[in-house]
């Protein structure tokens, strides 16, 4: 049984179907599955329900998968290691991103380069639970998501800024000469919001409710573009977090006002597998987190 098999195992997993599985892997169908069956050999059990497609993995070949994932990002772990005793660490890094916290990568992804140029970086924006079930399943080396609110589990966490919200609304309204806005008044508004599968969504819900609010939005979306487009045709109003406000520059007809009444904050942090060893790429993400003056530029964004 070889490493290149197990390969095979997992891509089948993400694939769901053995010709794309083939393809991923750049080897023809009937190799990756005679592959497969060598793995079932060599084991002595059974891991794919087999069909004129693929149907699943029977249990066996379920607990499998969890060691061969696992037995996969330990090689790459140390082949990362070992090359970077030579010539420095190198590699693709993973990141899962909450979508409220993607215009700011840029903090984390910009001296991580500096600091390993051999390196490239994938920023995916999902949902804290995709997040969860990216790093149980080693397809993401980290996250950032928040840490307070539904925090994930099995993880180490590196704090990395307070999420605090605005509301942005059309000018020459109630809002021009005003210095903040309260729930109670957002929620009078006509609002588009985030879906409630977003866990943005479900942490303002839950201030308005503080608040003794009912939000009923007139549009949603899951698609912060999708959002930031209607903000900028000028007739709808929202609630967002102060990470936004970055992407509103030059936005003429807007004015954001900070939330209040109740104040409000959730923190965002990077969240690695809690594992050892680390995989040197996270290890590596870690440290530039750790010294990245985030908070301070966040900070500046809010003052502003």
């Amino acid at each position: 049984m070889l490493i290149r098999h197990l390969e095979y195992l997992c891509a089948l997993h993400r694939e769901r179907h053995f010709a794309r599985a083939a393809a991923a892997c750049h080897v023809t169908q009937p190799t990756l599955s005679a592959g497969i069956k060598q793995i079932e050999e060599v084991l002595g059990v059974l891991l794919v329900e087999r069909g004129h497609r693929f149907i699943g993995f029977t249990a066996e070949g379920e607990r499998v998968l969890g060691w061969a994932q696992r037995v996969l990002a330990d090689y790459e772990g140390l082949t990362q290691e070992l090359g970077s005793l030579r010539e420095g660490l190198f590699g693709r890094l993973q990141i899962g991103v909450i979508p409220t916290a993607l215009p700011l990568m840029h903090l984390l992804t910009e001296p991580f380069a500096e600091r390993h140029p051999r390196t490239a970086t994938a920023v995916l924006s999902m949902s804290s639970a995709d997040i969860q079930r990216g790093l149980d399943a080693f397809e993401l080396d980290a996250g950032v998501t928040y840490l307070d609110n539904e925090p994930l589990a099995r993880v180490r966490t590196v704090p990395l800024y307070e999420e605090r919200y605005v509301l942005v609304t059309p000018a020459g309204g109630a809002f021009d000469g005003a210095d903040e806005a309260s729930w109670e008044e957002a929620a009078g508004l006509p609002l588009g919001l985030l879906t409630s599968d977003m866990q943005n969504r479900r942490i303002l819900d839950m201030h308005f409710r503080e608040a003794g609010a009912v939000v009923r939005p007139v549009f949603e979306t899951n698609s912060t573009l999708t959002l930031m487009a209607h903000l900028r045709r000028g007739r709808w109003s929202t609630v967002v977090p102060h990470t936004y406000l970055g992407m509103l520059d030059g936005a003429s007809g807007l004015v954001c006002r900070p939330m209040t009444a109740p104040a409000a904050a959730h923190k965002i942090g990077l969240v690695v597998a809690e594992r050892e060893p680390l995989q040197p790429l996270a290890r590596a993400l870690l440290a530039t987190a750790a010294s990245a003056e985030v908070t301070k530029s966040l900070q500046s964004l809010f003052a502003a």
